[in-house]
This record gives C-alpha cells, structure tokens and sequence, in this order.
C-alpha cells in the first residue's frame, strides 16, 4: 500500500496567535491519526518560480489515514481555532511505491 503525504504552503499567516493556538491542537491531532511531520519550516532554497513560502510535509501509512486524519474531531477543532488566521493551499497526494 502506497503512502500519502499532506502538503501544505503558507501564503500568508495574517494572525500569529491564532496560528499557534491552531498548531497547539493540530499537531496532536495529527499525530494520533499517525501522521508523521517529515517537514515544518521555511524553503532552503527556491527554484523555477518557487515562492518562500513555509511548507509543511506529513507522511502517513494510507491515502485512507491521510483523509481520516483530516476529517478526524481533532482536527476539524484545529481548523476551526484557526479560521481566516492564514492563507495556505493543502492537498493529499498518494505515494508512489
């Protein structure tokens, strides 16, 4: 079974207190769906048009994990604390392998 990965891009984090209070209860969250962070930070480097932009990278064992992650009680409380605080782009892409 293939793995998946969450990937998330930060835009914009338009209110820093909301977005703490949002990794606070996502992290957790996140981790009890068996999502491991693989990545959290700020490019190296950026190439072909790449924005530096913070990115977050989280593998889990499924596409079916990813999505229960994303779905769970956990993390729809995250989503809601964070409401507008950001703007980002998230998807789930399936692993290859």
């Amino acid at each position: 079974m293939a793995k998946a990965y969450w990937v998330v891009c930060y835009r914009a984090i338009k209110n820093q207190e909301a977005w703490g209070a949002y990794a606070k209860l996502a992290v957790p969250a996140i981790q009890q769906s068996g999502g491991r962070f693989l990545v959290r930070g700020m490019p190296a480097k950026t190439y072909e048009g790449g924005i530096n932009q913070r990115v977050v990278l989280v593998e889990f064992d499924s596409l079916e994990k990813a999505t229960a992650a994303h779905d769970s009680a956990g993390y729809k409380e995250a989503l809601r604390v964070l409401g507008n605080a950001v703007e980002r782009d998230m998807r789930i892409v399936e692993g290859v392998g």
